[in-house]
C-alpha cells in the first residue's frame, strides 16, 4: 500500500508532467540513456496518468486499453507504430539525436 507522502509525490510528478511538457520529455529521455526498454515502457505507464491514464489514451491513440496495457507492459515489445502513438497522445514525439561522446571517438578524440 502507498503512503500518503507516497501519493502526494506521485500526484506532483502527474502534474508537473501534464503541466510541463519539457520536463515530461527530459524524464523520458533520462530513461532512454540508460537504453532499458522495460524502464521506458514503466515510465510511459507512469506518465499514462497525466494523460487520461491508459482510457484516456486509448481513445486518443485509436488502440484499445488491452492493447495499450500490453504495449506498456515491461515484457511487450512494442511496435514503433503503438509507441509513436502513445507518444502523440502525450503530445511528443520520438527523435534521434547525435551521441556526441560516441561521434568524437569515432573522429580520433578523447
Amino acid at each position: 500500500m502507498m503512503s500518503g507522502k507516497s501519493k502526494a509525490h506521485e500526484d506532483a510528478t502527474i502534474e508537473n508532467f501534464r503541466r510541463d511538457p519539457a520536463f515530461a520529455a527530459a524524464y523520458l529521455n533520462a530513461v532512454l540513456e540508460d537504453g532499458d526498454q522495460a524502464e521506458l515502457l514503466t515510465a510511459l505507464r507512469h506518465m499514462a496518468g497525466a494523460f487520461g491514464r491508459v482510457a484516456g489514451l486509448a481513445d486518443q491513440t485509436a488502440l484499445t486499453a488491452s492493447t495499450l496495457y500490453r504495449t506498456l507492459s515491461p515484457q511487450d515489445n512494442p511496435e514503433l507504430r503503438k509507441l509513436t502513438a502513445i507518444l502523440k497522445a502525450m503530445g511528443m514525439r520520438l527523435a534521434v539525436q547525435p551521441d556526441v561522446g560516441l561521434r568524437q571517438r569515432l573522429d580520433g578524440g578523447a
